[in-house]
């Protein structure tokens, strides 16, 4: 009867009712197993290979794509210099600043020069070669390099007193009035693009972590996509909010074919669960319902599906108040279908402590349904939580326990059955839970006598 409705009854090897996979590498294979073996699950033939995606958006959140055949692409882009050098790289935008500097002093040093020339200051005696009856109009302005010497000194107000302009001239007292107001427009071009692209919210992008997979499980009772996001600064992201998209070919009714069709998957936007509280790692989760593009989509399907979950994180910078966007991407083979992610955030005594080191990795559920949340919802099927195996109840509380065990040894709880010492009765350590259903299943994995509990702070 499971089996007809798609319920998974394989039990994992590693460990009670889970198992844990640690690595990127080991993540892709439990993914592409079922397309490695080649069979269905019911054994009678091949499943179709899954035909290779180029990604849309990269993992580290560039977008793979290429613009061609631009019309007047060079003037749109001159046009916009300053988002243009923003943009460029480094290198490039230090060779240009360095060329307009370097263009600037030559063009004045030449103007500086020819002036010099036609006023007949080159044909002056040398200094100690006699006296001249012309005054010049640059002082010891005699050759090209003085001239250039004095255009650096001039753009660059640094006034060695040496070399300076007269009244003779006042064609070299306007080129100097020129040369400063140049001078002043590349200095604040160069430091407003150079400030601006120290401070873009492009790179605290790149201190923002998605995880390596995504994964599929039950949770609440229903079918879930599910995917975790963190923060490495101690500085928070200001109104952060969460979207995401699937992207897939789709052929239209009327037969037209679209390439890149993007549809919207819901986490939560129309109650709120979008905005989030990014302080320690959140996952995020998308109901796989009827307005899901996943609806129809089992571990099978799965296997064989050729889509892109192109996933987004938007919020201000905290200390420039500035929007920034991080994104990354899923592919169909890096979803994991029945699995869970495991906890990162555990409470000690004065604080709580996110271990990132357990960020990427998940572990197996077992008991988690193979077939689409459309099939579960044609067959009325009620998702209920399978019992925990005898030694254990739950994956994420026994991590959560043994945290507890090793941070506080010294506060530990005991638990006195029917009135017995703790040398009779034994000490169980148990942590906080916050629901019945929690208290259940630990419960169900300890030998109860007939002795009732007296008062509920027993417990």
């Amino acid at each position: 009867m499971l089996a007809r409705h798609g319920w998974s009854r394989r039990q994992p090897s590693a460990g009670p009712g889970y198992s844990i996979v640690s690595t990127e590498e080991d993540g892709h294979k439990v993914s592409t197993l079922g397309s490695m073996n080649g069979h269905s699950r019911n054994g009678k033939g091949h499943a179709p290979r899954r035909k290779h995606r180029n990604r849309f958006v990269k993992k580290n959140g560039q977008c793979n794509v290429y613009f061609a055949n631009l019309s007047n692409k060079s003037q749109r882009y001159m046009a916009d210099i300053f988002t243009t050098c923003v943009d460029t790289r480094w290198r490039y935008m230090l060779m240009i600043f360095s060329a307009a500097f370097l263009m600037s002093w030559l063009f004045f040093g030449f103007l500086f020069w020819c002036i010099a020339f036609f006023h007949g200051d080159l044909n002056a005696p040398a200094v100690g070669g006699g006296p001249s009856l012309l005054k010049p109009c640059i002082m010891h302005v005699n050759s090209f390099l003085g001239a250039f010497l004095f255009s650096v000194e001039t753009q660059t107000t640094i006034g060695y007193g040496f070399r300076c302009v007269t009244e003779e001239c006042p064609l070299a007292i306007m080129a100097v009035v020129v040369q400063s107001i140049v001078g002043c427009v590349i200095d604040s071009f160069m430091i407003g693009t150079i400030m601006a692209k120290m401070a873009r919210p492009k790179k605290r992008a790149q201190t923002l972590l998605f995880s390596h997979h995504a994964v599929i499980s039950v949770r609440d009772g229903k079918l879930c996509l599910m995917w975790r996001v963190g923060n490495l600064r101690r500085s928070h992201i200001v109104e952060a909010h969460v979207r995401a998209q699937l992207i897939k070919p789709y052929m239209t009714e009327e037969g037209e074919y679209l390439p890149l069709d993007q549809r919207d998957l819901n986490v939560g936007y129309d109650v709120g669960l979008d905005r989030i509280f990014l302080v320690s790692p959140i996952i995020i989760v998308h109901e796989i319902d009827e307005e899901s593009p996943l609806y129809g989509i089992g571990k099978e399907e799965l296997e064989t599906e050729n889509f892109e979950i192109v996933v987004i994180l938007e919020g201000m910078v905290e200390a420039t108040a500035m929007t920034t966007q991080a994104r990354s991407s899923y592919l169909a083979s890096e979803i994991l279908w029945g699995h869970r992610f495991e906890p990162v955030v555990f409470e000690e005594k004065n604080h709580y402590k996110v271990d990132y080191s357990r960020f990427h990795k998940t572990y197996e559920v077992a008991g988690t349904p193979c077939c689409s949340a459309r099939e579960l919802q044609e067959s009325k099927m009620t998702i209920l939580p399978s019992p925990p195996p005898p030694s254990a109840f739950c994956y994420e509380n026994e991590l959560a326990l043994v945290s507890q065990d090793e941070d506080e040894d010294d506060d530990e709880v005991g638990v006195v059955l029917g009135g017995s010492t703790k040398e009779e009765g034994g000490v169980i350590q148990m942590m906080d839970f916050g629901s019945h259903l929690d208290l259940e299943r630990l419960q169900a994995t300890l030998p109860l006598d007939t002795i009732s509990y007296r008062r509920e702070s027993a417990i």
